[in-house]
């Protein structure tokens, strides 16, 4: 950007981003458990009471609350203003790194998306086709559009990505019996490649598979885990290419020296 925001304006972005990681939850919450995102409306998990709109204020409403629920007095997860922040945070980074333009739109919307996939990735180590293809499809639209990355590139990422782990869950289902990664990494991968392109999409993938192996690594020092404890692939993923398209402009050729 030429120039820096104005506080207004940054404070509009938090806002918004943090209206939009309130949705993240409920996407986080229903599309794993098959549920519809519109109806019924927001409600306690705990005793299924309707949650009005001045309980329902992004961020405010939890602390206010107590982190409970009005009418039964039940918990209410930490994760909802975790989101709700982490969403606003991310909208006011777009507009810092990318300013008010189409790559800005494409890097924001696919941040909130990998949010949230890596949270239900997380929680429920799947990766929801509802979720991926349309990200895909997003990616080719944008790079259409003059986005993050050329038409050629988003076409050859998005191939690349799918092909790469396609290929490791076939070799490590041939060697050891088992399915390496999901089916829904694959798609996931892609999509990361639509988005970011050839180049960005390998390291995204190196990146989150060191910190898988870190992760994995610690969890059986630690004496939680061992070499075929499931670890959710899709969760580092996201990490990492929330990370990459949040670097500053320059980083990236200079991290690929």
């Amino acid at each position: 950007m030429a120039s820096w925001p104005q506080p207004l304006v940054i404070v509009y972005a938090l806002a918004v981003g943090a209206v939009v990681g309130s949705f993240l939850n409920v996407l986080i919450w229903r599309v794993p458990r098959g549920m519809s995102v519109v109806r019924p409306g927001s409600h306690c998990p705990a005793c299924g009471a309707p949650i009005r709109w001045f309980d329902n204020v992004p961020i405010l409403s939890w602390l206010a609350l107590g982190g409970r629920c009005r009418r039964c007095r039940g918990r209410i997860s930490p994760r909802y203003p975790v989101v709700e922040a982490a969403a606003g945070l991310l909208a006011v980074a777009a507009l810092l790194r990318h300013g008010i333009s189409l790559p800005g739109f494409e890097a924001l919307v696919f941040a909130w998306t990998s949010l949230a996939l890596g949270l239900i990735d997380l929680e429920h180590q799947i990766l929801p086709d509802v979720m991926t293809y349309p990200s895909i499809a997003f990616g080719l639209l944008c790079s259409h559009l003059g986005g993050l990355t050329t038409l050629a590139d988003s076409l050859l990422g998005a191939l690349v990505g799918a092909a790469v782990p396609a290929l490791v869950i076939v070799l490590y289902k041939l060697v050891r019996g088992i399915e390496g990664m999901g089916w829904g990494d694959v798609k996931y991968l892609a999509a990361i490649g639509a988005v970011v392109g050839l180049r960005d999409c390998l390291w995204v993938l190196v990146v989150a598979a060191v910190l898988g192996a870190l992760v994995g690594l610690a969890l059986i020092v630690a004496g939680r885990g061992s070499g075929r404890t499931p670890l959710p692939f899709g969760s580092f993923l996201a990490l990492a290419v929330i990370v990459w398209l949040y670097l500053p402009p320059g980083w990236v050729p200079s991290l690929l020296r």
